[in-house]
């Protein structure tokens, strides 16, 4: 395990190559003749949603580049794959901007919202386009001339429509003001998470990895012909799925002090697996308890629904999940054929490590 000095360290490592890009992309700005309040908005804009959170995504390209290759990156190879890193968190922080004004959200990472800065107001639509643009701009600089500039143009326009369509499911099913938990439903929960979370978090960054390790998309290992990619998102999807079933039984179960925030599913009206599991469990008599307390402003509602949550024992349930899904992951790792050149199982043991049993 690393300790928290060489975690400090690492983080402090990737936080120093986005200082390079960001400065890059002003004088970039800057270059096209913008005036200097511009140049100082989009340098606000960046500095204010891009490097404050977790960076998990962003740097878990770097670690599974250093996995595949099996040794210390070079200089040129790790700014290479944070580079890939940070263009993976300036997707998050463009997809943020939007929906924190979609949902009416007031705070993000412990501060107002961008588009709650009186200022910026409704210019964060814009912000967000930028913040996406931005992208495309720094994959062109890096990687224009690798055999593999194509592949990542798709993968990042694929997986950024793939989030728009989880996005839009989830906006017309539990829209935060009108409750109706007839929409709601364990695969529909499913199709939201998989669409809007799984894809950027978890398969595009192992995918930017595979990329720019020029892994081929197809090789023989023993007797069989392995595809990498799929055989990646075979694996990444369900532990995406996993990691937001998780979470949203953490905001139901954890403690503010655990998991470093209040919940805020129930009043919320969110289609979490936790509520989609007690409308499958729930008697007539429990389901209509649901529908009269559950995404209701009302503490005390929520409390109720707290306490039907405990009645139908989704406790329980999800600890069964939890196992039954580990297991499932560690067999679809275990059947990794390693070869040189090729994926290796400790990329996906890292992620599952990350993952399981955490407490926030």
């Amino acid at each position: 395990m690393s300790t928290p000095e060489v975690k400090a360290a690492r983080r402090a490592k990737f936080n120093g190559v986005f200082e390079k890009i960001r400065d890059e992309l002003i004088e970039h700005f800057a270059a096209q003749g913008m005036p200097k309040e511009a140049v100082e908005w989009y340098r606000n804009s960046l500095n204010y949603n891009v490097p404050g959170g977790k960076l998990n995504r962003g740097m878990s390209v770097v670690d599974t580049v250093e996995i595949l290759k099996g040794r210390e990156l070079t200089d040129e190879e790790y700014f290479k794959s944070a580079v890939l890193g940070w263009c993976i968190e300036l997707l998050q922080a463009y997809f943020l901007v939007a929906d924190d004004m979609m949902d009416g959200s007031i705070t993000r990472r412990g501060q107002p919202c961008w588009y709650k800065i009186p200022e910026v107001n409704l210019i964060a639509i814009n912000d967000s386009f930028m913040l996406e643009g931005a992208i495309y701009h720094l994959l062109k600089t890096h990687f224009r001339s690798e055999k593999y500039y194509a592949d990542l143009l798709d993968v990042f326009h694929d997986t950024t429509y793939q989030t728009q369509m989880g996005q839009l499911v989830d906006l017309i099913t539990a829209p935060e003001d009108h409750v109706d938990l007839s929409k709601f439903s364990l695969e529909r929960h499913r199709l939201i998470v998989v669409y809007k979370t799984a894809y950027y978090s978890f398969y595009l960054p192992v995918a930017c990895a595979l990329l720019v390790c020029h892994i081929p998309e197809s090789y023989t290992a023993g007797n069989e012909i392995v595809k990498p990619f799929e055989v990646s998102s075979s694996i990444l999807i369900p532990l995406g799925e996993y990691f937001q079933i998780q979470d949203d039984f953490l905001d139901y179960s954890g403690t503010p002090e655990q998991i470093g925030k209040i919940g805020t599913d129930i009043i919320d009206n969110k289609c979490s697996w936790v509520v989609n599991t007690a409308i499958r469990l729930a008697t007539p008599a429990q389901r209509k308890v649901l529908d009269e307390n559950y995404g209701r402003k009302d503490a005390q509602k929520e409390q109720v629904v707290k306490a039907l949550y405990e009645e139908i024992g989704i406790r329980k349930v999800y600890a069964e999940y939890e196992e039954k899904v580990v297991g499932e992951l560690n067999a679809k790792i275990d059947q990794i054929v390693e070869v040189p050149g090729g994926l290796k199982k400790a990329v996906f043991q890292s992620f599952l490590g990350k993952i399981y049993k955490r407490s926030k």
